[in-house]
């Protein structure tokens, strides 16, 4: 079975708790918590990994006892690491999670923008039937020398793997995307958006009419994920959705990543869109319960459980 490559931030969370968020010249306390192996592309590449079957990470560190501890626990999380990069002018890769009334505020340490080099044995992996979960940031990055000398990069670089079967979903999270994205997007299998990137790419909160958005680009499905609410979908003329769950929230950390994880995991399993997608919801759901980053890491009979155990 091919591998599925996430290709994207990991980091170490380092979490507080305060009870409101100060203003501008304002002080405020925050009570310290445990710190947590975190990272929003890890996160879903721990989730995909305990789902599914081989996983493979790849991002770009500096060689700290810190990065070695980041690597040590996404294998110990069942994810592969033997097409990391390496940059030891790097900073540390950390977050700061400010954890009040029931939502969270994330600070990440600024790691540039240095070019990600793909090495030929790295190509030759992702050039390989299967899937690909990334985000913007990291596709624009992304470089690969051919034996000719000629640089393949960015949107030609996608391009390459796409003509390969590889099936690309793009996390974008609260940032969205703009015109000039629209290369590096195109023809994507999946793009994925939550509430706020969604707002901020298009101006309104309607996926039914973005579909010649998705027709000039080539897009195969979007989804807006709707925190609590749950997720909807469209592939450019069907329009889906799926209600969330009521559940008592202890930490909505990482449940975007939960739901990106687990829906490739079963879309690779062979699962059809629909049933992907509300086992994603399920999956991020009964994330929002545990505390931590990596708190959706389940089994598919946990999911399944959690499923059951609320009416679905």
């Amino acid at each position: 079975m091919t591998a599925t490559f996430f290709i994207g931030d990991v980091a170490i969370d380092e979490y507080y708790a305060t009870d409101r968020w100060p203003g501008p010249a304002d002080k405020g306390f925050v009570r310290q918590m445990p710190a947590e192996m975190g990272g929003s592309i890890a996160n879903a590449a721990v989730v995909h990994a305990a789902l599914s079957g081989p996983t493979e990470f790849i991002s770009l560190l500096n060689d700290s006892p810190l990065s070695q501890g980041l690597l040590a626990d996404l294998r110990g999380n069942g994810v592969g690491v033997d097409h990391m990069l390496r940059d030891a002018a790097l900073p540390e890769s950390r977050n700061l999670i400010f954890l009040v009334g029931g939502e969270h505020v994330v600070l990440t340490v600024e790691m540039g923008e240095q070019p990600m080099w793909l090495p030929d044995e790295t190509m030759a992996a992702l050039r390989q039937p299967g899937f690909v979960y990334t985000t913007l940031y990291r596709a624009r990055r992304l470089r690969h020398r051919l034996g000719t000398g000629d640089v393949l990069e960015r949107a030609d670089l996608l391009a390459d793997l796409r003509r390969n079967g590889r099936r690309l979903v793009f996390d974008l999270d609260v940032g969205g995307c703009s015109d000039d994205d629209l290369p590096l997007l195109a023809g994507a299998e999946i793009v994925i958006f939550n509430e706020t990137g969604f707002r901020a790419s298009f101006g309104h909160d309607d996926i039914c009419r973005i579909a010649p958005w998705m027709k000039a680009a080539g897009i195969a499905h979007v989804i807006r994920t709707i925190a609590a609410e749950g997720a909807e979908a469209t592939d450019g003329q069907d329009f889906h959705r799926v209600a969330g769950y009521a559940v008592p929230v202890v930490d909505v950390t990482g449940a975007g990543d939960t739901f990106g994880g687990a829906l490739v995991a079963r879309l690779s399993g062979g699962q059809s869109f629909p049933d992907a997608m509300a086992f994603a919801v399920a999956a991020a759901s009964r994330s929002v319960t545990v505390h931590g980053p990596r708190g959706g890491r389940a089994s598919v009979a946990e999911v399944l459980a959690f499923r059951a155990a609320n009416g679905r």
